[in-house]
């Protein structure tokens, strides 16, 4: 019989990170890393900013979520669930008007839990608490290990059925529709793989539109749904030097993705925006979604790639 290792957990996190407001944050907002977040608490987190400031303070971690763009803020506190932490958690998430906050801690104690879920059941619609903990292991002599657990988290989906149910108007009923749709193509059996492969379900609302990662932080490929077309970009938030790179390769790009984009120069805006337009593509018409769902998957694709090689090459130069 194969010999078996024990597992052992390092109950000590300073031993890997001394300061999880400073190392801890910066080893969390890699992609990698912050993947491992993704996947425990079922969101598609990418990280925009760290330190980010509020006032004289700064949060750990200002991020969004692919799909909703929902603005998400990370707080770490290694040293256990104080109330000094708690209050700091509400600070930020007023200063950032986040739609969801989550808290990393070494151990969650039931009086904290309990302020959380009370924070869940009292907020609305897409607002929502996670309360998550972070442990480490090893199995003899390996690297540590690191695993998330969710301990409280935010009943999102019945926030949502309840705003759709209380009289929101017929087109936010539609999108509600539609996104749901969307997923159960895109995801259960649909046409293209590598989208399935790259993305997960979302929490669905009835937005407008839904936004995806690209890996790099600042830069997201949005898709937009109006009653009579589809519109596919990306969106460079406040980096002007990428956008004027991106442009001088205008042909090029646009000759990759065989799509015709508008290239937006937002003086007055802290970003810049890359789209292109489907259109008729009526959200009324349900017969041609399908058709509209293979066109926003191989349309994110593209972008991903295509945009996603050009900036490589601007980062190396």
């Amino acid at each position: 019989m194969a010999s078996l290792g024990r597992l052992e957990e390092i109950t000590d996190l300073r031993t890997i990170w001394q300061n999880d407001s400073k190392d801890f944050t910066e080893w969390l907002a890699k992609e990698d890393n912050i993947n491992l977040l993704s996947e425990t608490t079922g969101l598609e987190i990418s990280a925009e900013e760290t330190h980010s400031p509020v006032g004289k303070f700064s949060v750990d971690i200002l991020a969004s979520e692919s799909g909703t763009n929902r603005k998400i803020i990370i707080m770490s506190s290694f040293t256990g669930t104080e109330d000094s932490s708690l209050g700091k958690l509400i600070t930020y998430a007023a200063g950032k008007n986040a739609d969801v906050i989550i808290w990393i801690v070494r151990h969650a104690n039931e009086e904290h839990k309990a302020a959380i879920e009370w924070l869940n059941s009292r907020t609305w619609n897409t607002t929502g608490f996670f309360l998550c903990e972070i442990k480490l292991f090893r199995i003899g002599d390996s690297e540590p290990a690191v695993k998330f657990e969710v301990i409280s988290r935010p009943n999102t989906w019945a926030k949502e059925t309840r705003k759709i149910s209380e009289g929101v108007s017929d087109i936010e009923k539609l999108r509600f529709d539609y996104w749901n749709a969307f997923q159960d193509y895109a995801f259960d059996g649909g046409s293209n793989p590598k989208f399935a492969a790259s993305y997960r379900r979302w929490q669905t609302s009835s937005n407008y539109g839904v936004v995806f990662g690209t890996g790099r932080p600042g830069c997201s490929i949005i898709i937009a749904k109006t009653r009579d077309d589809i519109e596919a970009g990306l969106n460079i938030a406040d980096d002007r030097e990428l956008f004027t790179y991106l442009l001088g390769r205008k042909d090029d790009i646009e000759a990759e993705c065989g799509m015709i984009f508008d290239w937006l120069e937002l003086p007055d805006k802290k970003g810049n925006r890359i789209r292109a337009k489907k259109s008729p593509a009526r959200i009324d018409d349900k017969e041609t979604w399908p058709e509209q769902f293979d066109w926003i998957m191989s349309s994110v694709i593209s972008i991903r790639e295509v945009f996603g090689r050009h900036i490589k090459e601007f980062g190396n130069e």
